[in-house]
């Protein structure tokens, strides 16, 4: 009844006309954006068909005898047609594992996709994980504005809004990637955290090429000089802010918080949520980014990561 076909250039088309008609799909699961890194991934991404229909994706690569839902994507799991319904996911779950118990896979790891990201309701998923005995191994604390409700920016956040907002500050959308990433992102990232952002400079104008409608450079100027900046991807009902930093002289003038009230209040009317992203480290939680983002409004939406045996 189901055929699994492991993706290959010739599903290039349908793999991507799926991911637009999905109910849990985005522009990450775009070949176009999931193979800008392929040299660090073996990609394993598998098609689902119903006789000669294609029903369902599972976007995903492998390491040694282990699968994964993409370790190049934030988020993974199942892709499913908006009227597929949970007997039906269960099958086509019970179906992808028995592929991949003959391919000798013994493990799979599956990170879920956020909720907020969902165009219709789709659980379904979970639902045939927990029946397969998946256990859930980490659990992120994302954080979310839900624009459904009022907003609930701090006191403290608006009256600092409002202080600075005659400062001069000049907000553009001029997608300078390369003065952000140079002078603000990195050297913050590099004096903050010992850390790099996932995406080097020229890998994010690479996917800006491909997805010009979907992500997008807001920068801060003071005098002249850029003192923050936030790079947003915008998934249709949700825009995220992937990266957000701000330089030393921007802190004083706190650009940062200026531009993202600035922002939330833009996509109010055109969003459904404005994603922050995580906040979870390795031992917990950074409690300052934690408190940083409720104070702007956001809320806490949990993300599953899910291990699974597949054959002892």
């Amino acid at each position: 009844m189901y055929r699994i076909e492991k993706y290959t250039v010739d599903y290039y088309t349908q793999w991507n006309d799926f991911v637009s008609r999905s109910k849990n799909g985005t522009f990450l699961f775009h070949r176009d954006f999931m193979e800008y890194h392929s040299d660090r991934f073996i990609d394993f991404s598998l098609l689902i068909f119903e006789n000669n229909k294609l029903i369902a994706l599972f976007p995903a690569n492998s390491k040694n005898d282990i699968i994964y839902s993409h370790q190049g994507l934030t988020y993974g799991g199942f892709l499913l047609e908006t009227k597929t319904g949970g007997a039906k996911t269960e099958q086509i779950v019970d179906t992808v594992f028995r592929y991949l118990t003959d391919k000798g896979f013994k493990k799979g790891s599956i990170k879920q996709i956020l909720p907020i990201y969902h165009k219709y309701p789709a659980y379904e998923a979970d639902y045939a994980l927990f029946k397969k005995g998946a256990n859930i191994v980490r659990r992120d604390m994302n954080l979310a504005i839900d624009y459904s409700l009022p907003l609930t920016i701090s006191k403290s956040k608006l009256k600092h809004y409002r202080r600075v907002s005659g400062l001069g500050m000049e907000i553009k959308q001029d997608n300078n990637f390369k003065d952000f990433w140079q002078h603000v992102l990195v050297p913050r990232l590099a004096e903050r955290h010992n850390a790099k952002p996932v995406h080097t400079v020229e890998e994010i104008e690479l996917l800006h090429s491909r997805f010009p409608e979907n992500i997008f450079q807001y920068n801060v100027y003071f005098e002249g000089d850029i003192v923050a900046g936030i790079t947003l991807f915008d998934s249709g009902t949700v825009v995220k802010s992937q990266y957000g930093a701000t330089t030393d002289k921007g802190e004083e003038l706190r650009a940062l918080d200026y531009l993202f009230i600035t922002l939330i209040e833009k996509f109010s009317s055109l969003k459904c949520f404005f994603d922050m992203g995580t906040v979870t480290e390795e031992n917990g939680y950074n409690a300052g980014l934690l408190k940083q983002k409720e104070e702007l409004g956001c809320s806490v939406y949990v993300q599953d990561f899910y291990e699974v045996v597949i054959t002892e």
